[in-house]
Parts: structure tokens; sequence; C-alpha cells
């Protein structure tokens, strides 16, 4: 069964809430895209056509490529260290070579010396048709003087850095110098000299920082050489100053001290030997005549002799003695002799007594005066000592700048070395070669960029179309929004139409005009209209089964939605049928139906109410329909509609006509104007609501049923009318034009 009617609250929903959520489906999106898709063809269209014209119109460009890598292999051509420190090359370093390239003086390099500033495409025009009218509008705004040579120059650096291009390769040493230009050769040319300019400004910064680098070191040597004479001069005259003198790596005092102690040694040993000489001899002394070891001993030749006389004399004494007696002259004499020879003995021994003191006194005088010297230089060497920490201190600051002496004159030499050969690290791996393709512009990339642009901008309109499209357009929309059946959607009936050969037919014998709205209907009985309200008649026939029917109210949101035309047909549909109908014009502030049908009447609605005629004499009936009228009757001098509408004569009217025919059609006014369709609300049945399809707000007619409780109450559903039927197919397919056509075909009928 039909429904027909909704709980009121449904109608009450917030807009918000039934609307959709934000996440939306992929079947909602392929409607949009459906519902929009002539505006989205367009702006697709429109933007292939402009980058067509944009790639016919576009000077071509070409860009050529050269490499360059930082070896970190460099080559020592002296076998040292270099004079600056070089830091260990990292990715920091790399794209602090990538800024270099990229710096104004490595530009600056290559304009001059390829004299790009007497190139038009780095101060004028590049060709093309879209650069020659840029430059034309630039000049309309332009002063018309010459530029000068430094603006010339300014431009022509900011043309050349716009068309250059440097990158690193991914985390290589490589970098990419690329350069764009109208000409492939002169893009080969740029980019090529774009690494020499940076290879050049490498070397001079060399160069300059070592002259920099050999100017301070001449001046440090300078400085050093002052330094280090001073300190070596103060260690001489140290120890000048101090006695200190040096003999084969040696102080002379510690030499000295060497020699007199080795001296006082000998002198002790020697002393020691004469005292020893002196005690034996002493010991010999106390014998009268000394042994033949000790004569032996002493290698006297005088006691040597003196004894051998002693001893022969001693034994021819004795001799004589035992012969002759020791009294005998002969032994005497001998014995005298003997004691002559004992005396000389002695004397010969006191003198070499004498002389071995004389030695012993000699060696202790010697010991003493070595022991004297050698107290003299310990002291001295004391002394020396002391002097000595202050002179290893000297020494030690004329070595260091002896040292740092050397050490930077080793250095400038090596900085004059690298002046007359410095080296980079930078070095050309792949040069540019001459373009064989353009760059720029990219067909493929700009149709297909140009393309996608096209499908997110169109998306884009289209999502904004619909957000925007606060109207009714599909039966989904009246039943989530308004909680009700939408019982038809009834075509615009301002197209060409071609009538059926019936309708032409009658035309001609009443001379009424070929298109006659209010009769379409009976005039199109086979067209899409006629079909779309025999559906409305169905659901009001359906509704009957549910309550009693009969009382037919059409109104709308606002004037000119169609209602009076829809009513109009619907009687004329019911009544064509053999129904008893008739067509009640309630709309009193505005009776245009009145004025349709019923131009010259005199009486009508008004004055049936006032009793003044009788409801026979206000009624104009149709001849071919057999519908009757009952027009509004004169009101212009009614102020309160709705006090007419609301009398017990009013509601008597009704019941009359609801005893005599089978199906009353009121034709009502709008609700947004006026009030007087809330005070039919006692004697109307059904309500059907008209709404004109895509150009009446939604909000507007929830306002309005939500402001009337009892239309809710008794609404058989809503009318979407004026829909067109091509843009309708594309919200709601199943109400397009095809299925129609298609089953009306046979009666050789194509609306």
């Amino acid at each position: 069964m039909l429904q027909v009617n909704k709980p009121t609250s449904e109608i009450n929903r917030d807009f918000a809430e039934v609307d959709g959520s934000a996440s939306q489906t992929l079947t909602s999106y392929l409607d949009i895209v459906r519902r929009q898709f002539p505006t989205m063809v367009a702006i697709v269209s429109a933007c292939v056509i402009l980058a067509l014209l944009y790639l016919f119109t576009a000077a071509p460009l070409f860009t050529s490529t050269a490499s360059m890598v930082i070896d970190t292999r460099k080559v020592q051509l002296f076998q040292q260290q270099p004079l600056l420190g070089d830091l260990a090359v990292d990715s920091a370093t790399v794209e602090t070579q990538v800024e270099i390239l990229k710096s104004e003086n490595v530009s600056l390099a290559v304009i001059r010396e390829l004299r790009l500033i007497e190139d038009p495409e780095f101060w004028g025009t590049r060709g093309g048709v879209l650069s020659a009218v840029a430059d034309g509008i630039k000049g309309l705004f332009s002063s018309g003087a010459a530029p000068s040579e430094f603006e010339q120059m300014r431009w022509a650096v900011a043309q050349f850095e716009k068309n250059r291009t440097i990158k690193r390769v991914g985390l290589t040493y490589v970098m990419e110098i690329g350069y764009t230009a109208s000409n492939a050769q002169k893009a080969a040319q740029i980019a090529n000299a774009i690494a020499d300019a940076y290879i050049v400004d490498q070397l001079e910064a060399k160069y300059q920082a070592t002259r920099r680098a050999s100017v301070w070191l001449q001046d440090r040597i300078k400085e050093l050489r002052t330094q280090a004479s001073a300190a070596q001069k103060a260690v001489v005259d140290f120890k000048s100053a101090n006695n200190i003198v040096d003999t084969g790596g040696r102080l002379m005092n510690e030499q000295q001290l060497a020699e007199v102690n080795s001296q006082l040694i000998m002198a002790h040993a020697a002393t020691a030997e004469a005292k020893a000489r002196l005690d034996r001899m002493n010991e010999i002394q106390k014998q009268d005549v000394p042994d033949a070891n000790v004569a032996d001993a002493l290698k006297n030749d005088t006691i040597v002799k003196l004894r051998g006389q002693y001893v022969d004399m001693a034994s021819k004494e004795s001799i004589w003695a035992m012969k002759y007696g020791s009294d005998h002259l002969a032994a005497v004499n001998l014995r005298r002799q003997m004691a002559e020879i004992k005396k000389n003995i002695q004397d010969e021994l006191g003198r070499i007594q004498q002389s071995y003191k004389s030695d012993y006194d000699i060696a202790v005088t010697r010991e003493e005066a070595i022991k004297s010297s050698l107290n003299n230089v310990v002291s001295e060497s004391q002394l020396t000592n002391q002097a000595q920490i202050q002179l290893r201190e000297l020494e030690s600051s004329a070595q260091s700048y002896q040292a740092m002496y050397d050490n930077f004159l080793q250095r400038y030499m090596e900085s004059v070395q690298q002046q007359s050969f410095p080296i980079t690290e930078a070095r050309v791996i792949g040069a540019a070669t001459t373009p064989l393709f353009k760059s720029s512009p990219k067909t493929g990339l700009i149709l297909a960029a140009s393309l996608l642009a096209g499908l997110m901008l169109s998306f884009g309109v289209a999502m904004a179309r619909e957000l925007s499209d606060k109207v009714f357009r599909t039966t989904s929309q009246v039943e989530e929004v308004l909680g009700t059946n939408c019982i038809g959607i009834l075509p615009a009936l301002d197209e060409s139409i071609a009538p059926s050969e019936l309708s032409l037919k009658r035309r001609k014998k009443v001379n009424e005009p070929q298109r006659n709205l209010l009769r379409y209907v009976v005039d199109n009985p086979l067209s899409r209209f006629a079909e779309a309200v025999r559906s409305l008649k169905v659901a009001v026939d359906l509704n009957s089964v549910v309550r009693e029917n009969r009382i037919l109210a059409v109104t709308s949101t606002l004037p000119n939605e169609g209602k009076s035309t829809l009513s109009t047909n619907l009687a004329q549909l019911i009544a064509h049928s053999g129904a008893r109908v008739i067509l009640v014009d309630l709309d009193l502030r505005n009776p245009s139906l009145s004025r349709a049908l019923a131009p010259n009447a005199q009486v009508g609605l008004v004055d049936v109410v006032a009793q003044k005629v009788q409801l026979e004499f206000a009624l104009i009936t149709d001849p071919e329909t057999r519908l009757s009228v009952l027009p509004a009757g004169i009101t212009s001098k009614l102020l309160h509609t709705n006090e007419v509408l609301a009398s017990k004569a009013m509601n008597a009217l009704v019941a009359t006509l609801r005893s005599k025919y089978d199906y009353v059609v009121l034709d009502m006014p709008p609700m947004a104007p006026v009030v007087d369709v809330r005070v039919t609300s006692s004697f109307v049945d059904s309500y059907i609501f008209v709404v004109e399809w895509g150009k009446t707000d939604i909000d507007v007619v929830k306002h309005n049923l939500r402001g009337a409780p009892e239309i809710q109450d008794k609404l058989l559903g809503v009318v979407l009318n004026k829909a067109d039927t091509k843009l309708l197919s594309r919200y709601e397919s199943y109400h397009g034009r095809y299925y129609y056509q298609k089953y009306y075909a046979r009666y050789g009928y194509v609306e």
C-alpha cells in the first residue's frame, strides 16, 4: 500500500541531519558525477583547450646538463700537507658547494664571459605568442626610457638564475648543472660555462687565500727571526756573564772538576807511596848494615858497593880474627875500615831518607794544593749549576723560537709553491652536450596535468554546485527532507511537444490556441505530463482505502509554482474518465484560475457563500470533459479572505459539493504569502503540495510545512512540477524520457 503520511517529527528534522553524512559513499559520488557531468565535461574541455593553446603558442625550450663531482682523492704534488687545512667532504660541504654554484659571482662571471647582456633573451623577449603578449602588456606600463646598463645586468642575472638549475644527485658528491634556453647550442654552452666559472672561482679563492697566508707568513717570519736572534744572544750573554764555557759539549767547570778530581786521586796515591818509602827507610836505618834484600830494593849503587865491601871486609876480618886473633892489626884495620864503610852506609841511608822525606813532603803539599783547587772548582760548579737553570730556560726559549722560525719558513716555501700551481677538489665528469629534443613545454605532461587539473576543478565545482543546490530535484530528497512521499514528477510544459492528431482536430474545430496548459492532459493524453497526472490520480485512489479522499486541495509554498495548472489538469483528467468532478478556485487573493477559465464570470464562490446566488447559476461546465468549474467571483473588495474560507457557509458549501460530486478539487492559494490554506483543514480530506523542481528553496518549504501541522497531518504527498526531463535523467535515471518514449514509440508519438 502506498504510504501517504509520515509523522510530523520526520518533517521537523533538521536539514543537516537528513542531508547526508560527511563521509559519502562511492555511489553518492558517482551520482554527483552523473548529475554534473555536462559541467564537468565543459571544465575539463576548457582546461585541455587552454593547454593546447599554450602548447601551440609557447616557444620551445631546450635544457642541457653538465655533471661535476667533488673529488675527495686530491693530488699531492709535493707529498706534503696543504697549507690551508681542508675539511672532510660531507653532506654539508656538498650543499655549500651547491650554494656557491648558485651564487651571483658565478652568474656574473658567465654573463660577462659569454656577453649574455647583449642577448635579447636575457633582457627582452624569449619568443612565442605568450611572451609577445606579456611583453606588450609590460610595455604599456613602462616609462618608455631605455634601460640603463645596471638595469640590463640585473634583468640578465634574474633571467639567468631563473633558467639555471643546480642540484645534488642523491647522497653522492655529484652535482648536476642544467640550463634552459631557446637555443640548444646556447643551453649546452652556458651549462659548460657555469662549470668552468665555478672551477675558476674555486682556484681564484684558493690563490687569494694562499697569497694572503704568504703575506702573513712573511711578516710572521720576520718577527720570529728577530725573536730567535734575541733569544740566542740572551743565551750567549748569560754564559759570558756567568763564565759558562762549552768544551766539546760539556761545560768547562764540569771538565775541570773531573780533571782536578782525577789529579787529587793521583796525588793521594803518590803521597801514600812516598810515605811508605819513608817509613821503610826509617826501619832500614835502624839496622847497622842493610841486608841484601833491602840493598837490592833500594837500588842504590853506592850502598850496594859499600855493602859488598863491608861483606868482604867482614869475611876477611873473621878470617883474620880466627887466624891471628881479634887484636891483630890487620883485624883491627879491617874492623876500622868496616866501621868506616858502615858509617858511609848510614850516611848514604840518611841521605836517601832525606830524599824520601822531601818527596813525601812534596806529595803532601801537592795533595793539599789539589784539594784546595778541588774545593774552588766545586764552589764554582755549584754557582754554575744554579745559573744553568736559567740558562736552560733561555736555551729552550731560543730553540722554540728557532723551531717556529724554521717551521714558518718551510710553510712559506710551500705557500709559494702552491701559488704557482693551485688545485681544486671539483672536476667536470660530464660536459653538457647539445640536446636533441626540447625540454619544455612537455606535451604529454602538460596535457596530463591539464586533464588532471580539469578533473579536480570540475569535481570541485560539481561538489560546490551540489552543496549550494538547496532545491528539490529527486524523490529521495523529498522523502528524506520532508518525511513524506513524492507522488509525482511533472515535466515542464514549455517544451516543443508534438500534439496528437485528435487534439489537432479538436483545436481546429473550436479555434483554440495550439497550446493550452490547462487542458494539456486532454489535448495530449499520451504525453509524459498526462502520465504523471495519472500517477497522482492513482495515489489519490489508493489513499481512499485508508480514509475518505474526495476533497482534494492543491497548494504550494510560493506563487507561480504551477499549482493551478496541476489542479486543473487533475480535475480534467478525472472528469475525462467519467467521474463527477468540480474544480473550485479558492485563491481569493489572486484568482488566476478564474481569470483563465471564466474571464467573463460575474458570480462565483464568493456569491454562493454569501447566498446571493444559487450554486447552479455560478457553475461553468466544460462541454468535452463535463468538468464543473466554480470560479472565485469578484474578490477585489474582500479584505479578510481567510474569514470567508473558515466560515460556516463555506463548510456547508463543501458539504454540498461532497454530496453531489465524486471529487472536489480545490485550487488553494500559496502558503507563504497568506494564511488562507490553514483555515481549510476542517473540510479538506487531503492536500497535494506542489513544489517547483530545481527552483523552490528547501528551507522555505520546510519552514511553511513546519508552521502548519494541520496541513502535514492531511498531506497526501508532494508533486515536483516543471521538471527538466533532460536534467532529471542525471539525478534519477528511471524518471528520464527513454523508457516512456520506447513504450509509446509504436503510437508514433515522441515527446
